[in-house]
């Protein structure tokens, strides 16, 4: 097979993984790469060793990714991108009083839907959970 059919094909494997991210497009296009070097080097090579190379080199890939894959480090900002999360603890006035557990409350320039024991408006809560993008709160003693 020609080198210019494994280039396109690690270039194809390469943008799919731009595409539909997971990795696992990326590691088959440097097989697809390796095996268009080779032939590069060896221009006789047959297209048997070809297709069992491409196939060895994207077994191996592909255990090596699973291998490397192993439990995520844990993050030094668990909460990032969590913004309901990252309010815990704050306390804030009721903007709306929480009648039959639901209520509203503003922090910045943002209204949160709160959920809590029935207060009127004005009452100081605590923030101690998060629901989805509903904070759970209680009365701030």
């Amino acid at each position: 097979m020609d080198t210019t059919v494994w280039a396109v094909l690690a270039i194809v494997l390469v943008a799919g993984e731009a595409l539909l991210p997971g990795a696992a497009l990326l590691w088959l296009g440097v097989a697809a790469g390796a095996v268009c070097v080779l032939v590069l080097l060896l221009p006789d090579t047959p297209f048997v060793v070809q297709a069992l190379a491409f196939a060895v080199l994207s077994f191996l890939a592909i255990r090596y990714l699973r291998l490397r894959g192993g439990p995520a480090a844990a993050s030094d900002q668990p909460a990032l991108n969590r913004r309901a999360e990252q309010l815990v603890g704050r306390v804030v006035p009721l903007l709306d009083a929480i009648q039959d557990g639901h209520g509203r409350v503003q922090i910045a320039d943002a209204f949160w839907d709160v959920e809590g024991p029935d207060l009127p408006a004005g009452t100081r809560v605590r923030i101690v959970g998060a629901r989805g993008m509903t904070l759970l709160v209680r009365e701030q003693a």
